[in-house]
């Protein structure tokens, strides 16, 4: 009998696969705007086979990589399972991290400051912020960060609004879609990310009205279940990530192209680099973040009825090996 276990050991040990030599597909979320670079650079690197980070996550380990308009859909794969991590607005995670009681959402890093705007269209009048009242602004999608950006300063210049109305309409749509019912005068403004702001002021003839030169517009999260079972990978990957934060920071010629490139692949149509550099210095790419910096967007998320149970956010940031 002891001669048959140990034979059975042997056998065991030359057709089992050690896990460490199986291949892993980590699947990461971005959205095709600048505000995403590393996510950007990240995919695009990918598709060109030279990929940034599966450079330095290991052998064995594909990286498969989703696009997504904006935040909430993002969110929504997540608790799905259909994605590992995703590069996302702060409102969405922060909803998301909410409605599953702090059990399904963890930050691994910041990502990007600034890039979001309110712009207001050539034709519309608007000069201050009276002359909203009755207008229809534009948003990416609902409970999006720009969203809800948006119906925070709205209800603090006074106006009541609600979900289907209310003194101003604030309408989620498709970025694309923004662009083209400017262009027809069907929105009076639109708060945005880059490029899309940039697009509007160059394709549309907008003019920005409001920026966000300091607030978060951009995190890397995970899904809880990830990080329990591959808390390694996830450190790796967010060291990768910190290491591309600081290149894009020390080579911006380089990123920029690299970004233009990326989104050109993405929406099948050749990106400028003149848009590409006008945007540029409205966004500051960082790996840092801190709880307080959250804050802020559960308040405003609040104050307009998305976050109706806010719970301490003390379990969103874990801590990595």
């Amino acid at each position: 009998m002891k001669h048959i276990f140990s034979a059975f050991l042997f056998l065991s040990s030359i057709f089992v696969v050690p896990a460490s030599a199986k291949n892993v597909v980590l699947r990461v979320g971005y959205f095709p705007n600048i505000t995403h670079a590393q996510g950007m650079i990240g995919s695009d690197s990918t598709s060109q086979n030279r990929g940034w980070f599966e450079q330095r996550l290991g052998d064995g380990v594909t990286v498969q990589w989703f696009a997504f308009n904006a935040g909430p859909s993002a969110m929504e794969a997540i608790l799905a399972g259909s994605v590992d991590l995703t590069y996302v607005g702060p409102n969405p995670a922060l909803n998301a991290y909410i409605r599953s009681r702090g059990e399904e959402i963890r930050v691994l890093a910041g990502s990007a400051l600034g890039g979001a705007a309110l712009v207001v269209g050539k034709n519309s009048g608007i000069t201050k912020p009276t002359d909203f009242k009755g207008r229809t602004v534009a948003t990416p999608q609902l409970g999006n960060t720009q969203d809800v950006a948006a119906r925070a300063w709205l209800k603090k210049q006074g106006y009541r609004i609600t979900l289907t109305g209310g003194d101003v309409s604030v309408v989620p749509m498709a970025n694309p879609d923004q662009l083209n019912l400017m262009n027809l005068g069907k929105v009076d403004a639109v708060w945005t990310v880059e490029p899309w702001v940039s697009r509007l002021e160059q394709e549309a003839g907008a003019r920005v009205y409001l920026e966000q030169p300091d607030a978060v517009t951009t995190i890397l999260v995970s899904s809880a279940k990830f990080l329990r079972e591959q808390p390694a990978l996830a450190a790796k990957f967010r060291a990768a990530h910190v290491e591309l934060t600081a290149w894009i920071n020390a080579h911006p010629e380089e990123a920029r192209e690299q970004v233009r490139a990326g989104l050109s692949r993405a929406v099948k149509r050749e990106i400028p680099a003149s848009l590409v550099a006008h945007a540029w210095p409205r966004i500051r790419f960082t790996d840092e973040l801190k709880s307080a910096q959250l804050e802020s967007f559960v308040t405003d998320a609040r104050s307009v009825g998305f976050l109706r149970d806010a719970i301490p956010l003390d379990r969103l940031f874990p801590v990595l090996p």
